[in-house]
């Protein structure tokens, strides 16, 4: 195939540019420049030069929105920086609440004023998008928050979606070498009707709502029908960017940037001072949501100035300087035509309300939680009675009410009180309720009890344990009911024979899974500890644990005073963790599993050098801007050491370490007598 001229290259480019221009200015701005005769026009000129000349259709290319060949299958990206997931108010005083711990945390008066960003929760799939020298060149779903699916392929068909990011107006700044953005693709109510009536013609599965059909579409192998799905895009934040490059100081001031260079961002955002400000913009759009071409289950809120985020930092998987702030969930009337106690692998018993089917937000409802007997009474709810049911949350279904008028009725079926069974259900042990709980458990034990059992299984092969790609819950379901696995271990000595006789598993499929399993066998102390699904232990909890004990060993000997002076370890989780490494059939699940190969490196042992013993049980606070370090880099090398680091001055604060621009942390230091470290003081500290 002949080569393309000089004058075809310039061609092709020019083509390039001034589509890219049309396609943001009519999808974006919705502003065309040109007719659609014209655009069209244009776009066949380019998919004729490309056709004759290949080299010239690069990643770039407008025509890349039209989908390629199908993929065999979804690589996987890891996150630089992990998509985090977002804490939840459904109510004023909670939205209240964080505000308060947002001031707490800042050292500032309740009264004071803090400055939030604000956007709408847009009902969609999160997404992760990577570009080089402002072109794009990577996306991602958010998958578990460190790693997720690589949908580039998918990503460029949407035309909302710059392939090319424009320049900064400002002639002396350039583009990022390196830039990560955040963002939610959606599908708009008009596209997703227009999707279903499509659907429905073709006689093929109609999607419940359009966040099912957004996530649908972009998980598809044939990005030609991603590209026919009309799907949207907004960008909500700043993944990373190249080191040193200037950036705006608030989230607000980052997504005006972020929109200057050709990101499409929600029309809706906006700033408030203070919860109550907060709180006007929440009902304003709450009145405005069905008015909105797209679907909104809340509003986030986020701390806007950048610095302050930095300072307020995560707690567990979430930022403690965003929250949502959901709308009241969508409810519908059914009966309730029974209920059945669920068993738990801790033993609870969880009352489930067997309901009369019912489409609630999109969604046909049978099932829905009672939580336990005290909310069952507190609601006064009795089989047959007719109720309010929601999707918490807008996902987990609840009975939030009974309709009392609907019992003058006597017409229907008798009502019957719900009463907890004295016996476990599954394995006929007795059920127990503590004083204090609002649980009742089934005192089996996971050696009596097969739904225990089953449900520990399930959780060591979930994502946030053992991860083992593939086994899901209801394959777990399969392989304990037709007896191949009965305990954890038991996972670790399938064969391909056992799981391809499952009904829709084949030995491609049952190879795959032994890959996974096998995969799973390196992992790390704190995820195995959490995997055991002992009582009380989370994520949290058991890197802790991992982090303190280092061996596995001296964990399972450890006494109740040696579990206690572990962080975010109390008097209950140590009692639980002594009875769990007591049981004999406990033990022997645990050696089975290192015996099969799950293995994890090695921790370093604590420090017991002279430093270390210095700084042990000292506490410093970290303020201002260190010049030689990053107060993150303070902190490692301060702990390591033995130190803590905590993020409020008190009494108790051994020191604060003050940099450039040090604020109300070191007017309150002074206040108290701490004594205050210049960044030299803590280079002497830290032995350098």
């Amino acid at each position: 195939m002949k080569k393309a001229s000089i004058s075809d290259a310039k061609r092709a480019a020019t083509l390039k540019e001034q589509l890219n221009r049309h396609m943001h200015a009519y999808h974006v701005l919705d502003s065309p420049l040109v007719s659609d005769a014209q655009f069209d026009s244009l776009f066949r000129e380019l998919q004729a030069l490309e056709q004759a000349h290949p080299e010239l259709n690069t990643i770039d290319s407008p025509t890349s929105r039209v989908g390629a060949p199908p993929l065999e299958g979804f690589k996987q990206v890891v996150h630089g920086v992990p998509m985090l997931s977002l804490g939840n108010a459904f109510s004023d005083d909670e939205l209240h609440a964080w505000h308060k711990r947002i001031s707490e945390k800042l050292e500032q008066a309740v009264e004071d004023t803090v400055s939030y960003a604000a956007e709408p929760k847009l009902d969609g799939l999160a997404v992760s998008l990577r570009y080089e020298n402002g072109v794009f060149v990577e996306g991602a779903t958010r998958g578990d928050g460190k790693t997720g699916e690589d949908i580039t392929t998918n990503l460029r068909t949407l035309p909302m979606l710059p392939l090319v990011l424009t320049p900064p107006t400002d002639t002396t700044k350039k583009l990022p070498v390196s830039l990560q953005v955040r963002g939610e693709v959606f599908m708009e109510k008009k596209a997703f009707d227009s999707l279903n009536r499509a659907q429905e013609k073709a006689d093929q599965k109609v999607f419940a709502n359009p966040r099912n059909a957004a996530a649908g579409s972009l998980r598809l192998l044939d990005s030609s029908i991603t590209a026919s799905r009309q799907l949207s895009v907004y960008i909500y934040a700043l993944g990373d960017v190249s080191a040193n490059y200037d950036i705006p100081q608030t989230h607000s001031g980052v997504l005006a940037w972020l929109n200057s260079i050709g990101f499409p961002v929600c029309a809706e955002t906006a700033t408030c001072e203070g919860p109550e400000d907060c709180l006007k913009y929440y009902r304003k759009l709450q009145k405005r949501r069905e008015r909105l071409p797209y679907e909104i289950d809340g509003v986030v809120f986020k701390v806007d100035d950048l610095v302050s985020q930095k300072e307020l930092g995560f707690v567990s998987r979430a930022p403690r300087w965003a929250i949502a702030h959901k709308f009241p969930a969508e409810e519908a009337t059914t009966s309730i035509s029974d209920v059945e106690f669920q068993i738990g692998r801790t033993g609870a018993l969880t009352p489930v309300a067997r309901l009369e089917p019912v489409v609630v937000g999109g969604v046909t409802v049978s099932n829905a939680t009672l939580h336990n007997m005290d909310e069952i009474e507190r609601k006064d709810l009795k089989i047959n009675d007719t109720v309010i049911v929601r999707r918490a949350g807008d996902v987990i279904p609840e009975v939030v009410r009974v309709e009392l008028a609907a019992r003058k009725d006597k017409s229907g079926p008798r009502r019957r009180k719900i009463r907890m069974p004295e016996k476990c259900p599954v394995c006929k042990s007795t059920v127990e309720q503590k004083d204090g709980e609002a649980v009742a458990r089934c005192t089996g034990g996971t050696e009596k009890c097969a739904a225990q059992r089953k449900e520990s299984i399930k959780h060591f092969a979930s994502r946030r344990a053992m991860d083992i790609d593939g086994l899901g819950d209801k394959l777990v379901e399969q392989l304990f009911d037709e007896k191949h696995i009965e305990w954890v271990e038991d996972l670790y000595s399938l064969d391909v024979q056992a799981i391809a006789s499952l009904p829709r598993m084949g030995e491609k499929s049952a190879a795959n899974l032994l890959d996974a399993l096998q995969l799973s066998k390196d992992t790390t102390l704190g995820r195995f500890i959490f995997a055991l699904g002992i009582r009380e232990v989370g994520e949290t909890s058991a890197a802790n644990l991992a982090e303190h004990f280092c061996d596995l060993d001296a964990l399972g000997e450890a006494s109740i005073e040696d579990l206690e002076a572990v962080d975010d370890v109390g008097p209950v989780v140590a009692q639980s963790l002594l009875e769990y490494f007591a049981n004999a059939r406990n033990r022997q699940t645990v050696n089975a599993l290192v015996v099969a190969g799950i293995k994890w490196p090695a921790a370093a042992a604590k420090s017991e050098t002279a430093d270390s013993q210095e700084l042990a049980g000292k506490t410093y606070v970290l303020t201002g801007t260190l010049s030689d370090m990053t107060r993150d880099e303070a902190k490692s090398r301060l702990t390591a050491l033995g130190a803590k680091v905590s993020s409020s001055v008190s009494g108790k604060t051994t020191a604060l370490v003050a940099g450039e621009s040090a604020g109300s942390k070191l007017v309150k230091a002074e206040k108290l007598g701490v004594p205050v470290l210049d960044e030299s003081g803590l280079r002497k500290l830290l032995g350098d």
